[in-house]
């Protein structure tokens, strides 16, 4: 009862329906719909279907086309009333085998211990032996202090996560840095290669790639990441040793880039057919991991909506696509292609939301949009806490609809599941479909498709 008579206080709506309040009929569609969910959802089990016939689908490789041919097919059993596949050139970055790095010396004394590494995402190198003296440094600005000390050698980056910052995800992208531009950073002074502590707080000793970028102005030298207890161990011992000799090689390689596709499915809007709302995830990972959390789970999330809707009946008024992106890893090729093709039909594109923080227990939502628009969103708020969500944060969105954003000044929305032990297997060999739990999973897609309803009923 208190629900109900809270819900009919709500002030009048922006958007489509500006003289229609959310009412308690939305929490009795939204119930109907979580019901459906969790009582018939399928995300769990095409996250098996994608992860373990599938595995991991980066850009390029024949896992993507692999993917992409499951994705079409998918969405057709689903129910999907239309599915169309929109073309792209995409890289092909191949790691290569034989990637290594171990500790030969220590203070002149002969060692042979092996760390645990990965060559980053887009690094370059020809298999050939690199074998030099370790300079730990902590972060840029120590490298730039020690940089006549660099000539020669291979720098490793002890830059790890902020532990003060809570949301992980801020942390993340303040370590970055070193992931993305580390390497040119070192050969700007003359180094021969370059290890970064993965960036992530796990206890495990996985390694974590993820892409990374070349200054063409310096040279291009081989890029591993290193697992966390190696990294504390190198940093251990770069403090207390005068020199520890290090033998490491790499073997990522460029080949011609190829055509991949976003897959896109669309149910027709029977009021506003020519105003889109787009939900979607990317279906590329990269090549260590079966990609589960990064991004199956967004995948799923998306097809698993369209099957709700479908399966409670649902009319949208507005078009709603749902779309599997391609090439978000290196290169955002997908979500690219189709803001720019979307401009080339003069699309109206209302709203766009990506789930792509993984699958674990929902916690809100991000916005990237005009003020008012997010204050007003915030109502909708006692509709969904009962599943999960409990914020809608301003600054969010997703890098795969960025481009719409950019393009339209479309209103962006990230769903945010709860970051804390995302960073534990982002990128990493542990990114497997074993670390995806069902309900979690589920609960994720239920508080997507209500917000994706409110969207449609209310407008953005």
């Amino acid at each position: 009862m208190k629900k109900i008579l809270y819900l009919l206080l709500f002030v009048p709506f922006f958007g489509l329906s500006q003289s229609t309040e959310p009412s308690n009929a939305d929490a009795v569609f939204i119930k109907k719909l979580s019901d459906e969910i969790l009582t018939n959802g399928k995300a769990y089990d095409l996250l098996y279907e994608l992860t373990k016939k599938v595995g991991g689908r980066i850009a390029g490789s024949p896992a993507m086309y692999k993917a992409e041919a499951w994705g079409v097919h998918t969405f057709e059993q689903l129910g999907a009333p239309s599915v169309s596949k929109q073309a792209c050139q995409v890289p092909r970055w191949v790691r290569g085998s034989g990637d290594y790095a171990n500790i030969t010396s220590i203070d002149g004394k002969k060692q042979v211990r092996a760390l645990d590494v990965l060559a980053l995402g887009n690094s370059l190198g020809d298999g050939k032996k690199v074998e030099a003296t370790l300079l730990a440094v902590q972060n840029f600005e120590e490298l730039e202090k020690r940089k006549d000390e660099v000539k020669g050698k291979i720098v490793y980056f002890n830059n790890s996560f902020d532990a003060t910052i809570v949301k992980t995800f801020e942390a993340y992208g303040k370590a970055g840095q070193y992931r993305r531009n580390g390497a040119s950073q070192a050969a700007k002074y003359g180094a021969v290669g370059c290890i970064i502590r993965s960036l992530t707080s796990s206890t495990a000793n996985d390694p974590h790639t993820g892409g990374m970028a070349y200054n063409d102005s310096f040279p291009k030298i081989p890029a591993q990441a290193v697992g966390p207890r190696d990294a504390d161990y190198l940093w251990s011992l770069a403090k207390k040793s005068s020199a520890v000799k290090i033998s490491m090689a790499t073997h990522g390689k460029f080949l011609p880039d190829t055509t991949g596709h976003n897959i896109i499915a669309e149910i027709k809007g029977s009021q506003f057919p020519d105003e889109i709302i787009t939900i979607g995830g990317h279906l590329d990972s990269w090549d260590v991991n079966e990609g589960a959390h990064d991004d199956g789970a967004g995948v799923v999330h998306t097809m698993e909506v369209m099957r709700a809707l479908r399966a409670v009946g649902y009319q949208p008024k507005h078009t709603i696509r749902f779309v599997l992106f391609a090439n978000e890893e290196n290169g955002l090729r997908g979500g690219s292609a189709y803001a720019a093709a979307a401009k080339e039909k003069n699309e109206k594109h209302i709203f766009a939301l990506e789930s792509d923080e993984g699958g674990f227990t929902p916690r809100g939502f991000s916005f990237t949009a005009a003020p008012e628009k997010i204050a007003a969103a915030k109502r909708w708020l006692p509709l969904l806490k009962p599943y999960g969500t409990s914020s809608m944060d301003d600054v969010g969105g997703g890098a795969d609809i960025g481009p719409l954003h950019r393009t339209f000044n479309t209103p962006l929305c990230g769903f945010l599941p709860d970051s804390q032990r995302y960073f534990d297997v982002h990128h990493a060999r542990s990114d497997v479909f074993e670390n995806v739990n069902k309900r979690e999973l589920l609960l994720g897609a239920v508080n997507i498709a209500g917000l994706i309803y409110l969207v449609d009923t209310y407008g953005f």
